[in-house]
Parts: structure tokens; C-alpha cells; sequence
């Protein structure tokens, strides 16, 4: 039954039952959230005249700077926001009290404007003059959330600082919201052709679409959400499909859906544990074989070449700007004045060379991540892992971290067990302790090597018995942390030898959820069979040693990097009296 009239004003009056059904719908719309739906990406290279290109660049060029102003404009409502006293009013209310701290904090956000639609609403007027004839207002829009986007990580704590696009730097990629409009894909359908061009006003770009390949075909047969134009620097503007300032063009297509799975790639259904560090993967599966992996081990990047390159760059730099050297070389200090600096020809040349080694080495990691990644979900879909702070250990292992890019690798499995239907189990290492764990005695990081451990251990051998019996950790009277360079697990209870990877990823495997407490796991049921496939996994290291080819020193096989291969030719040195002394010739 519809309301009737709440007043003699007439609010809440509706002509019919038609108009309370509409609004009533409309109101419960409102509220409802925006339905989500998969979502896979599929990437097309472009066919760009010189005519097209010098357009693409005037688009590019305008989006940096709408994207400058809109940040600019975010920025400055957020210092605003912050400087009004009851931003601190709300900071001190308790963060127990949610509701009402979240309440304050969207009121504060409401009346200074700083939200995604409120920016949405600024791009309007910022979006005009020549801006205007290269972007529309779909376009300005994405611009404005991305602008949003950057901000509010700093409003949150996230980041410490936003990053002004500059003219050098540019933008190198721009959306839109949907595909009807603005930034779009058409595709022509079968009987016309097959061709697809990407749209944006006047400009119609032709996508290069290889028919045959499953994955293309695939993607293309799926709904398009919205598109993307991307640009990337080539070797040179001499290379192949690049224009004259080197800038290759690329659509990303976001479709609805999952992506492409190979045949071959199936994920597997066994359980698998991983222990990760700085140069090395160790893989245990219940079932399967176990390994213990260098990480990108064919990853060699040209130090001589690169460090050639950075030499001749600095030299360039001095030669065209000595005004900004001291007689000592130094770059010469202004305060908060900035310095001119000029860039030649030839100098740009040189910066391009060095950022292609660069990029030529990022995709050849991007490569050998995918590659592992597949291999390990082809073995299984339910993985265990600690949760290790990367960042932490760029400070310790800054050039291994730097160039295997160990926390790009793991977003990367992550990501694909989410896509395949897996799950990722990520567990603290502060209560797990695996690399300190023994499963023999329960205990962490116990060690007997004297007589007066032993004598410690007899002496507390009823606090050890009761708590074996409860089925819980406990903590060994002298409990000496096992140092990171100690890579072999040897315990008084008769567990080992065994690599420390290895069997860190092998009491991984076997971790439970929700808990994830290694004095929980049934060990001893499995440790009999285990044992002898952890110690098969270094067979294949052992023999690189003999054969004198590098092995990372965090394996613990000793002397790996000294040993060398035997020659094969004999010593034919003949000894010969030269100078006064004795020498040998070749």
C-alpha cells in the first residue's frame, strides 16, 4: 500500500502508486553497492602513422596537464582539510569509537570538497581551453580519480608525497570509463572483416590482431568493460613500429571474465609449502618432488656495459652544465633554488640506451617470475608461505632483493592462484618461526653442542614431557637463536642433517589454518618419507658444485663458488731462467 501525505504542505505526496514504486526503487538503488565482476586484461599492439602519432603526443601532453592541475587542486583541499582544528578533534577520538570517528572524518571530507565525485565536479571547469580540444569529459574524469587516488594515499598514511608529471616524464597512459563513449574499442564483426581500431574523437587506430592465436581470440570474444591507450620508449626511433621520438602505442582492453588458461597449465590439487629468500626458492610438496630453486638464475645483467653507460652520461651532464659544478666537481648547493640543467643530443641518446638495458632486463624477469610461478601452480592450487617484510630486507639484501625482485614475485603468484581459483595462505612468521622450529622436540632454535646443554635439557626434561604431552610449543631454558648463517637444521633429537630452506618450506606444507602453530601439525607421520626428498633436492646443486658452476652460498654447500673445473689439457709449461729468477712460459 503507498504512503499518503505526511503534511499540508504536501511532502511526501506521490501522484500515484507508479511514482512511490519509481522512487522507492530509485532510493533502494541508491543504497545498494555497485556490483563487481571479474576482470582480465588483454593487450593489443597499434598500427600509428607520423600523422596519428603527432596527435597521440598533443592528447598525451594535455592529459599531463589536466592531471598536474586536478592534483594540484586535491592537494591543496587536503592541506586545507588538515589545517582546520577540528581535523586533530577528530584524530584524538578513540579508535574504538569507529563509528563516530568515521562519522567526523567523512563530515570534514564533505565540507572541504575532498572526494573522487567532488574532483569529478573541478574537472568540469579545469577541462577547458585548448585542454578541452584533446580531452573529453569521460576521460577528464578518470584523470580526476586518479588524481583522487594519489592524494588520499597520502591522506591515509600510505605515502609520503605526491609526484608531479613533468613535461620530460609525461604521462604514458590514459583510460576511459566505458566503452560507448569517449576512449573506445570497436570491433568489426566476422562477416565485415574482423578489424578493430581504437577510438578517441577524430583519431581512429587500427589494432594489429593476430587471429591465430588462442589467447587473442579468446579475449576478444568477451564483453570490453573499457579501454586503455599506452605508450612505451623503444630501443631508438629507429625501431620497428616506434614513431620519431621512440614511443611505441598499445590498447589494453579490460574484459569481463577470466583469463586464458593453457591446456598445459592446468593448476595441480596437491598442497605445497614455499620458503623464500633473498636468492633461493624452496618448493615441498606433500606428494611431489621437493626443490630448492636459485631465483632468475639466468637474470644476468651487463654491470660493465651499464656502468660504461653511466660514466659517459655523467660526463655529458658536466660538459654541458659546468656552471652547476664547484672547482671540485660537487654539484654546487642553492637552498631551495633549484638548478638549470641542459640536456644535449647526444646525452638524451645515451639516457635512452641506458634505460632500453634496463627495461630489456625488468621483461626478462617479468619472464622468469612467470615461468616459476607456473611451474609451482601446476604442482598446486593451496600454497603456504610465511608473510616477510621485502621492504626489510632491501636494507640487508638491497642488490639480490633489487635485481630478483622477490615482492614482484609473489604479487605475481598471487595473484595467478586467485585467478585459477587457489588459495594463498600467508601466515606471521612472529608466531610460526619455522627456520627456528624443530618438529622432533617442539622447541624452537635449540641447539645441543656441549655437555651443559645437555645437563640444561635433562634438568628441565619434565617441563619438556608436559608440554609434548598438551600439544603445545614450548620454549627450551637455553634457547640460542639459530644465526642466518647456520644453513643446515641439526637437532640433538635426531632430526637431520637437512638444508634449513628446505625444511622450513617442508613444515610449511604441512601448516593448517586457522592457527597455523607448528606444534599443532602431525610431523612425525610424514618426516620418514620427507626426509629423503629433501635430502634428493640438493643432488642436482652438489653436482653444479662439482662441476664448478656458481651456487648461491645461502644453500650451505661449502666451498661452492671456490671450486673450479680440472683442466683437460696437460701442463706442457716448460720452467725458463729469466731476469734471475725462475719463470714458467705456456
Amino acid at each position: 500500500m503507498a504512503p499518503s501525505c505526511s503534511g499540508a504542505t504536501g511532502e511526501g505526496c506521490y501522484g500515484n502508486v507508479s511514482d512511490w514504486i519509481r522512487a522507492h526503487m530509485k532510493g533502494e538503488h541508491s543504497r545498494m553497492k555497485k556490483s563487481t565482476t571479474p576482470t582480465f586484461l588483454l593487450e593489443l599492439p597499434l598500427a600509428v602513422n607520423p600523422g596519428q602519432a603527432k596527435y597521440l603526443r598533443a592528447h598525451f601532453e594535455a592529459a599531463r596537464a589536466l592531471y598536474n592541475t586536478l592534483l594540484g587542486e586535491a592537494l591543496a583541499r587536503l592541506h586545507r582539510m588538515w589545517a582546520d582544528p577540528a581535523w586533530q578533534t577528530a584524530r584524538a577520538i578513540p579508535r574504538s569509537l569507529k563509528q563516530e570517528r568515521a562519522a567526523a572524518f567523512s563530515q570534514l571530507r564533505q565540507e572541504y570538497g575532498f572526494s573522487e565525485y567532488a574532483l569529478h565536479d573541478y574537472a568540469k571547469h579545469a577541462n577547458c581551453t585548448w585542454i578541452a580540444d584533446h580531452i573529453d569529459a569521460v576521460t577528464a574524469q578518470t584523470l580526476a580519480t586518479r588524481a583522487y587516488q594519489a592524494v588520499n594515499r597520502v591522506c591515509l598514511g600510505k605515502a609520503k608525497k605526491v609526484r608531479f608529471r613533468s613535461k620530460g616524464r609525461g604521462l604514458d597512459s590514459i583510460e576511459g570509463k566505458r566503452n560507448n563513449t569517449g576512449l573506445r574499442f570497436v570491433l568489426q564483426p566476422p562477416e565485415e572483416g574482423n578489424q578493430g581500431w581504437l577510438v578517441w574523437g577524430k583519431d581512429r587506430l587500427p589494432a594489429i590482431i593476430d587471429w591465430e592465436d588462442p589467447v587473442v581470440k579468446y579475449g576478444l570474444d568477451h564483453h570490453i568493460k573499457y579501454a586503455r591507450l599506452v605508450r612505451r620508449k623503444a630501443s631508438s626511433p629507429r625501431a620497428q613500429g616506434s614513431d620519431c621520438q621512440g614511443y611505441r602505442y598499445y590498447v589494453q582492453l579490460a574484459l569481463v571474465g577470466t583469463p586464458y588458461q593453457k591446456p598445459k597449465k592446468k593448476p595441480g590439487q596437491d598442497v605445497i609449502g614455499l620458503d623464500l629468500g633473498p636468492s633461493t626458492l624452496a618448493i615441498v610438496p606433500r606428494e611431489g618432488e621437493a626443490r630448492l630453486v636459485p631465483l632468475c638464475e639466468e637474470l644476468k645483467p651487463d654491470a660493465r656495459k651499464k656502468r660504461r653507460l653511466e660514466r659517459k652520461l655523467d660526463r655529458q651532464r658536466r660538459a654541458n652544465n659546468p656552471q652547476n659544478y664547484d672547482e671540485k666537481g660537487r654539484i654546487k648547493k642553492r637552498g631551495k633554488q633549484r638548478l638549470s640543467w641542459k640536456t644535449s643530443h647526444g646525452y638524451l641518446v645515451t639516457r635512452r640506451r641506458l634505460a632500453h638495458q634496463e627495461r630489456k632486463l625488468a621483461a626478462h624477469r617479468k619472464s622468469l617470475h612467470g615461468r616459476l610461478v607456473n611451474e609451482i601452480i601446476h604442482t598446486s592450487n593451496d600454497i603456504r608461505i610465511e608473510k616477510i617484510s621485502y621492504k626489510g630486507w632491501q636494507k640487508q639484501f638491497g642488490k639480490s632483493v633489487g635485481m630478483r625482485a622477490l615482492g614482484m614475485l609473489i604479487e605475481h603468484l598471487r595473484r595467478t592462484v586467485a585467478k585459477t581459483g587457489g588459495i594463498l595462505h600467508e601466515f606471521p612468521t612472529r608466531s610460526t618461526k619455522l627456520s627456528q622450529y624443530c618438529h622432533g622436540c617442539r622447541t624452537h632454535a635449540n641447539y645441543v653442542d656441549t655437555l651443559q646443554d645437555v645437563y640444561i635439557i635433562l634438568v628441565h626434561v619434565d617441563t619438556f614431557l608436559r608440554g609434548m604431552l598438551n600439544n603445545r610449543s614450548i620454549k627450551c631454558p637455553h634457547n640460542n637463536k639459530k644465526p642466518l648463517s647456520e644453513r643446515w637444521h641439526q637437532c640433538a633429537c635426531g632430526v637431520g642433517p637437512v638444508q634449513r630452506d628446505l625444511y622450513s618450506a617442508f613444515l610449511a606444507a604441512y601448516l593448517d589454518p586457522p592457527d597455523y602453530l607448528p606444534s599443532s601439525a602431525q610431523y612425525h607421520v610424514y618426516w620418514e618419507g620427507a626426509e629423503l626428498c629433501l635430502r634428493a633436492a640438493l643432488e642436482p646443486l652438489y653436482q653444479r658444485a662439482k662441476e664448478g658452476q656458481a651456487v648461491p652460498r645461502s644453500v650451505g654447500i661449502t666451498g661452492a663458488r671456490a671450486r673450479l673445473p680440472e683442466s683437460l689439457v696437460p701442463n706442457r709449461q716448460e720452467p725458463l731462467y729469466r731476469h734471475g729468477r725462475l719463470e714458467t712460459l705456456g
